[in-house]
């Protein structure tokens, strides 16, 4: 009983010691603001008409700032070479749409990351998750007859990620965000064409919200 009692004790204070911190899985990551390149694809529905800009690699800057222990601040600004289609909606319904045709837009935002893992690493990762409110001006496409144009839009992009840092202030990255904003079509795309066919039915909206998947991969530096 004696020896029993001597060695709970220690086995509980072995418990309570956890890693040895030389051997720990979990880092620090170095505190400071974060500097990023970021390279990636934006991809994405183009809308019922099919005028709406998708598909083109995209280049970028974010600056990232944390606050306390998990949440912290992000602001970018990113160029992507998309293209769209052009639609004549007084043509017939085998003719109306061309292109595709190149219509660039710049991507600007400001969002909140949440660390899953805080201030530290596991083995070297750092997941988080987020969002981000921005807005997408988008030119560069020929006009169509009735003056549809992209323009700018506001847009709301929830996100999920993963840091990694092969060194204190060297990080890699890879992002995904879907992102969504809101197209607004002409009232022309309800009028009946020469074949009587119409680019919209007359009972739909001429509003509609588009989602766009947003794979980008970074590189970071702690400042």
């Amino acid at each position: 009983m004696v020896l029993l009692l001597s060695i709970v004790p220690s086995f509980h204070l072995t418990a309570q010691v956890g890693h040895d911190p030389s051997h720990s899985p979990y880092r620090d990551i170095r505190r400071g603001g974060v500097g990023v390149i970021t390279f990636g694809y934006l991809g994405g529905s183009r809308g019922g008409p099919g005028v709406g800009i998708s598909d083109g690699p995209t280049g970028g800057l974010r600056y990232e700032v944390a606050f306390g222990n998990a949440l912290g601040a992000a602001l970018g600004v990113a160029y992507a070479q998309t293209t769209r289609f052009v639609v004549d909606p007084t043509k017939d319904s085998l003719s109306r749409r061309t292109g595709p045709f190149n219509n660039d837009v710049v991507l600007a935002d400001v969002g909140l990351q949440l660390a899953l893992t805080g201030r530290k690493t596991w083995h070297g990762f750092a997941p988080y998750v987020g969002g981000a409110l921005g807005v997408a001006l988008g030119g560069g496409s020929p006009p169509e007859p009735n003056g549809y144009e992209f323009g700018s839009k506001l847009t709301v992009a929830p996100e999920a990620g993963l840091r990694w840092y092969p060194a204190r202030r060297v990080s890699v990255r890879g992002d995904f965000r879907l992102v969504f904003w809101r197209l607004k079509y002409p009232l022309d795309y309800k009028q009946p064409a020469s074949d009587n066919s119409r680019v919209l039915p007359l009972d739909a909206r001429l509003t509609e919200w588009t989602a766009h998947p947003w794979i980008t991969i970074g590189l970071g530096w702690t400042f």
